[in-house]
Parts: C-alpha cells; structure tokens; sequence
C-alpha cells in the first residue's frame, strides 16, 4: 500500500510539475507578452484622452451622464495611480523576465554545442588536400579575416569551430526588455511621488497648490491677437499670451517670474504651463435697489452661477463678449472695445432666458431684481505638473528604441564548422543558424562557402561539394 501510495504521490507531482512548466511556457509567450503591452497602451491612451484627477461633476459636464459615470466607477479618472494600472506594469515586467530568461537568452545566446550538420537546414560540405589540423587553422583564419568572433571547442572528442556574426546584436531583445523596464520605472516612480492639476487664477490675486504649498500670484495678464481674413470674416487668431506672476515656493519669498505658452516655469522640479485664459466678471445683485444677500462677492469665471435671492433661479455666467456692434449683436474683434457678457437664467436645471448684457449695465430679472455687470478682469488657467520619472522614461525610450534597431537591423549568424580526416585529405563540414530563421541568410550563406573554398585554394568548381538549403 505504502509503495502504491508514493507511485501515486509521485505521479500527482509529476502532472503538477507539468501543468506549471506549461503554464510559465505561456506567460512567457512572445504573443502574450504583446497583447499584455497593447493593453498597457491602450489604458496609457485612455489616460491621455481622459483628463485626470478632475471633480466628478466635471466630468458630466464634459461626457454624456452613462459616459461619465463609467469613468467614475472604473476609477478612469485616475488610471495611472489606479491598482490595475501598476499591477498590469508588475504583470508585464514578471513576465518580460521570465520569456528573457526561458526563451530570449536560450534563443539569442544558445550554449557552444554540436549540431548534426546534415539536419541543419543551411549546411554544406568541402574535400580538399591537406591534414585537418593545418585546414583547421586555415578555415578559422578566414572566418576571423571576416569579422566573425571565432572560438574552438572540443565537444565529445570532436574538435569544433564556432564563428558568430555580429554576435553582440543578440543582445538586442535584451536591450529592448531593459528599455521597458526603465520606463516602468519611471511611470512607477510618477505614481508614488508624482502629481498633476490645474488652477485659474484671477488678476491680482493668489492662489496656493496643495501638493506643494507653492504660491502664484497673477499681476497682470497680457496676448495678443491676429486679425485673419478669411472666406467667413475677419477672425482673430490669439499667437500669445503671457501671466505676469509672483511666485513662490513653500516657505520662500515672492519673485517675478513671466509665464507664457511653450515656454513652462520650473519650480524646485514641478512644471507650469500656460494652458488657457478668460475673462472673470464682477456681478451685482440687487432687490429693489438694495443689495442681495448671496450677490458674488468675487469675479465668475465662465460657467459659474451664483443663485438668484430665495428663489429657485439661478443666474449663470456663459461667455464673455469683447465688442457689442451698433446693432446690439455680437461683433468679431474678441478684445475689449464695447465689451459685454451672456448671462443665463435657469429655473432649477430649465433654461427660462438668455440676455448680453453690457459691461456697466444692468438687467432687469423681475420681482423687483436687477443684476449688474460692474465690471471684469482677466484670469489666467495653469497646468502643472511634477513627474520625477522623466529622466527614466526618457533613458528608457532611448534603450528600447536601439534595443529594437539592433534586433532588426542585424543579423547575428552562427557558423558550425568542424573538419574530419578522409582519403587523402580533409573535409570541412559547416552548418550555419540564426536568430530570424533560415531563409534571411540563404543567399549570404552561399557567397561564404563560394568564399571560404577560394580562401582554400579551390575555385569555384574545385572539388567535391555539397550544400543543402
């Protein structure tokens, strides 16, 4: 019974020993690694297209509401610090390891071993006078003339001569596998320490960033338009615009720094960029002519809305007009010249009226309301970001992308050549492989046996010889 019972024990360790050697067989696939990346990227993708780390309401103003609650429970909205985004990273980088070492170095740096040259594909044999010894040499001579590394070894009492073709570039996958790796790093290091936002920062005052306690304060705001006839009209193309700030970082003092488009601040590692601007309007509420209680106390900037007394209304601020024409319309020129703004009404979420009204005018709301335009300034929208991974994702492009240069613009051969006594001679038998398969070096394996045989002293036709493709 006990011996029964160890065959059995025996035979379940070897069906176990079985189903995990497949199963790391697969993960390391070339197919499967593959698809593991295009999943990486595609998610990569959707963190581009996405914006990231925005409030959730934000996110149903800019989506159709299923839209948008998907992004939300899916944590779309912060993908790269999301748990499947750095497990799928970790997913990758295992397995990467694993095909590197249990099919890329066995395939690329294939141990120095015998082979049946008869079997190999690519292979060829050569008779000519002389003893194998002297032959021996003369074959590795010529190989080395070549460029090609050459080593001898005696394998079961044969002596064998390697040659290997730009026998470095079979490092290339390994390279590239490195290359990947860095970046992994550097998205990795982004998640644990990195950090990106926004903020809108009205003229002439201060706003804090809550990652890292710097503070900008916007002096003043400054662009420029150009006027561009077009099939339409005159249209004004804005080519600059510039925020004048203070900034400074946690614990130090104010200094001026200009802030324009393409041209980021860096403060102590975190990046500012100049991503947009707009006009903030300055509002007055009044209720037969006395002020309002809940009147904004502060500039709106596009979008924002403020309620309308105890009512249900609610007044919002839609878009800023640079020219009121004579007509009372909408002129093209978006600078300030007879400016004004759009002012929405709405009833709980139900639009009841529209009105532009005039900067330094009122508009009457009835019940005894007025809302008054008293006046605007600009604000300035600021992107920033800090990434501590750039340098690595950085290195890590540069490794991937000659990693892949060596791996498929070089063709790393090996020659198997060895040299047995025969009547009245030697014959020099060699086998040739490489990494991309036969075919690619059928032609190159040709023109070096054509080559060896006159580097022998035989010529093209001279003496016995066989080749198989």
């Amino acid at each position: 019974m006990a011996t029964a019972s160890t065959a059995d024990s025996g035979t379940l360790r070897g069906w176990l020993d079985e189903q995990f050697g497949d199963l790391l067989w697969q993960l390391s696939n070339f197919w499967f690694g593959m698809t593991l990346l295009g999943i990486w990227g595609f998610m990569t993708l959707l963190g581009v297209v996405i914006d990231q780390g925005k409030d959730p309401a934000s996110y149903f103003d800019a989506y159709p509401a299923p839209l948008a609650r998907l992004v939300l429970r899916l944590h779309l909205d912060n993908i790269y610090h999301g748990t499947a985004y750095v497990a799928l990273i970790g997913f990758i980088i295992a397995c990467m390891t694993l095909a590197t070492f249990k099919r890329v170095i066995p395939a690329r740096l294939p141990p120095l071993h015998p082979v049946k040259i008869d079997k190999v594909p690519l292979n060829a044999t050569i008779t000519l006078p002389g003893d194998p010894a002297g032959v021996r040499e003369r074959v590795a001579a010529f190989f080395r003339d070549k460029g090609f590394l050459v080593r001898k070894r005696e394998l079961d009492g044969v002596e064998w001569t390697f040659a290997d073709q730009d026998n470095w570039a079979r490092r290339g996958v390994l390279i590239a596998h490195l290359g990947f790796v860095i970046i992994a790093i550097g998205t990795t290091l982004y998640w644990a320490a990195g950090y990106s936002g926004d903020t809108a920062i009205v003229t002439g005052t201060e706003a804090t960033i809550p990652q890292n306690g710097t503070r900008l304060k916007l002096d003043r705001f400054g662009y420029e338009f150009q006027p561009i006839r077009t099939r339409n009209g005159l249209v004004y193309q804005p080519i600059d615009y510039v925020s004048n700030l203070e900034v400074a970082p946690r614990g130090g003092v104010f200094q001026s720094r200009v802030l324009r488009v393409n041209e980021p601040l860096d403060v102590d590692g975190t990046l500012y960029y100049q991503s947009s601007y707009g006009v903030a309007l300055s509002l007055r509420l009044t209720r037969n002519g006395k002020p309002e209680a809940g009147s904004p106390s502060a500039p709106l900037k596009e979008g924002d809305a403020f309620p309308l007394g105890a009512t249900t209304r609610v007044i919002r601020y839609e878009r800023f007009v640079g020219t009121i024409d004579k007509s009372g319309g909408i002129g093209p020129d978006p600078r300030p010249n007879n400016p004004g703004a759009i002012l929405d009404v709405f009833d709980g979420e139900q639009p009841i009226g529209r009105a532009l009204v005039p900067i330094g005018r009122d508009l009457d709301l009835g019940n005894g309301y007025r809302v008054a335009a008293t006046g605007f300034t600009f604000f300035s929208g600021i992107q920033y970001r800090h990434d501590p991974g750039i340098p690595f994702v950085a290195l890590g492009a540069f490794v991937l992308l000659a990693g892949l240069v060596i791996s498929f613009h070089f063709l790393p051969a090996r020659l198997y050549v060895r040299v047995d006594e025969t009547a009245g001679g030697s014959q020099v038998s060699l086998a040739a492989t490489t990494v991309k398969g036969f075919e690619i070096f059928e032609e190159q394996f040709a023109d070096l046996v054509e080559a060896l045989k006159r580097g022998l002293g035989l010529g093209p036709s001279s003496g016995p010889e066989n080749a198989g493709t």
